[in-house]
């Protein structure tokens, strides 16, 4: 007989993981139990500060109070109907979302892959029913390095061996061309393009952030030859880059807006594809659904969400506390850091191979108490909480400094 989860210690916990668990994932030797803001704790009361916010899925930090107060009114009311029925949540969530963005539909999902999923079908149907693409022959161009997914029609179009090797046979349909090259990206758009999704900064690729104009011109573009601009922002989105959107930076509307991650709140996956009516209204019933899509409880989480990001404390936290992020990084650059990007508070943090890989900087900082992951090869990721107190953050910073001198 198992013992009870409280009176294992974190080695034992990790131990019990290894037989039951699927190695999909290699996460860091820190079993976390307890969980307050910025900060979290292990089952032996150690602390940590969170620099990772869930790969943004906890903008608003841990338990946020109005969050976990509007899951609560609705545990006790609804919690799903599944879309054979109407629920009294799921209009406001989505005129919420639709004004918040700038766009006209909803089409709600729950994971961030699903609603890539969904784009994709949107698109194609679009493409064949709107455009006039001859059936089954449209396309969509993608850029190289991109993260939206593991799903197999998602690996599809990754140029991550790591994600793609051993999944085939693969999708047809996609064009991939280099990130941040408009010309590139002019001669792949023709006339069987139904879309062109993107990144407005590339995540998992170690927060790669375009050239100034890319994003405005990849708009231009799309209008131009006639087919969609799909931005997935279930990374970027939702006050992380001191914006609501990522977009906003070049005052870009795309057709089709992809959220997930932060608009759940870190307390349960809601996702969502935002367009243009003449887009999302090629759908017709029995097309296209999800059981747990527009659940009653999803939707109030999402709105409590909306709440927060129409104040504008978030987006301007992330600006003003994103200055001091950046100032830090440039400090320790030729200190062990050999480069950074950073947008609001999000940062991919080169370190001197030299000193160790991402894995071994995390697992370091992991020890002086703060918690972050790396991405490829040297590279970490740094992407608090928006809630982070300066104190906070320059206390990262500093373990940080002390890590790459010891």
């Amino acid at each position: 007989m198992t013992a009870p989860a409280q009176a294992r210690t974190s080695a034992e916990l990790i131990r019990a993981e290894e037989p039951v668990l699927a190695h999909n994932y290699h996460p860091l030797p820190v079993v976390v139990a307890r969980a307050e803001g910025t900060w979290v704790e292990d089952v032996e009361g150690r602390r940590y500060l969170d620099m990772l916010a869930g790969y943004s899925a906890l903008n608003f930090g841990h338990r946020h109070p109005a969050l976990i107060e509007a899951a609560h009114r609705q545990l006790d009311q609804l919690t799903l109907t599944s879309r054979a029925f109407h629920n009294d949540r799921l209009a406001e969530f989505a005129e919420r979302l639709a004004e918040l963005t700038g766009l006209d539909m909803v089409l709600p999902m729950n994971t961030g892959a699903e609603a890539v999923e969904s784009a994709v079908k949107v698109a194609r149907k679009w493409a064949y029913d709107v455009k006039g693409v001859p059936d089954g022959q449209a396309t969509i161009v993608v850029a190289a390095e991109n993260f939206h997914g593991r799903t197999t029609t998602i690996v599809s179009f990754s140029t991550d061996e790591t994600a793609r090797s051993g999944f085939g046979p693969f999708t047809p349909g996609f064009k991939v061309v280099p990130y941040d090259d408009l010309a590139a990206l002019e001669e792949a758009v023709d006339e069987t393009t139904a879309a062109v999704l993107i990144e407005p900064i590339q995540g998992e690729a170690g927060v790669v952030i375009p050239a100034a104009g890319y994003l405005a011109g990849v708009r231009e573009l799309t209008r131009r030859k006639g087919c969609l601009f799909i931005a997935d922002e279930i990374q970027s989105g939702l006050g992380r880059t001191g914006r609501t959107l990522a977009v906003e930076h070049e005052d870009v509307v795309p057709d089709v807006l992809l959220l997930g991650k932060a608009l759940g709140g870190g307390i349960v996956p809601v996702s969502a594809v935002v367009a243009r009516r003449e887009v999302l209204g090629v759908l017709h019933p029995g097309e296209h659904g999800s059981t747990f899509g527009g659940n009653p409880l999803a939707a109030a989480v999402g709105t409590a969400v909306i709440d927060l990001l129409e104040t504008g404390e978030f987006q301007r936290r992330a600006t003003e506390l994103g200055v001091l992020l950046r100032d830090g990084l440039a400090e320790l650059t030729g200190h062990g850091v050999v480069g950074f990007r950073a947008r609001g508070l999000w940062a991919g943090v080169d370190i001197d191979p030299a000193i160790g890989s991402g894995r071994e900087v995390s697992e370091r900082l992991m020890r002086e108490g703060v918690l972050v992951k790396d991405t490829h090869g040297s590279t970490i990721r740094l992407a608090p909480p928006l809630t982070i107190t300066a104190e906070e953050l320059r206390s990262a910073l500093a373990a940080l400094e002390k890590v790459l001198g010891s």
